[in-house]
């Protein structure tokens, strides 16, 4: 059976990020953008990351520029806006697509774990978040209106579980 962590992207440093050097983790994977209404949820994700890190939380985020052109910039853009907007310490990746026929193998993995509203399968927007338990299996789906600090409860559940 698949996993999350049966996958591997590529950082936003241009080196290999293998999920499973994140085995045995709690991941929340975010496709993120530093030109959207939600951009500001980036403060939250951070939040989340600093307070549970060390219990086994990786947040993990996913430019993509498939929604509006709201992430033109490149990798080195991507990072220092968040580093100087949001002091973003989580991993990241290389900018990605998450629907399509060019979709990243996770995404296309994730979207078809766990469907949207109205049971569709594609991503409808920037933010969209899917926790990961332990085990690699997906958990649960929210969509961007969901703000990453309302997903505490959840993550800890996933930690104790």
């Amino acid at each position: 059976m698949t996993t999350a962590f049966d996958f591997t992207a590529t950082g936003i440093d241009g080196n290999p990020l293998p999920l499973s050097d994140f085995a045995g983790s709690v991941l929340l994977i975010v496709n993120v953008a530093s030109r959207c209404g939600f951009t500001p949820q980036y403060a939250g994700l951070e939040k989340l990351w600093r307070e549970h890190r060390d219990d086994g939380l990786v947040v993990l985020g996913f430019p993509c520029d498939q929604f509006g052109h709201q992430e033109p910039e490149d990798e080195a853009g991507i990072r220092s806006f968040c580093a100087l907007n949001y002091a973003v310490s989580f991993p990241m990746s290389a900018k990605v697509e998450v629907n399509g026929e060019h979709a990243h193998p996770l995404w296309r993995w994730l979207r078809a774990q766990r469907r949207g509203l109205l049971g569709t399968g594609a991503i409808k927007w920037n933010f969209t978040k899917f926790l990961v338990g332990r085990d690699g299996r997906v958990i649960a789906r929210h969509a961007p209106v969901r703000r990453p600090e309302s997903l505490a409860g959840e993550i800890r559940a996933a930690l104790a579980g």
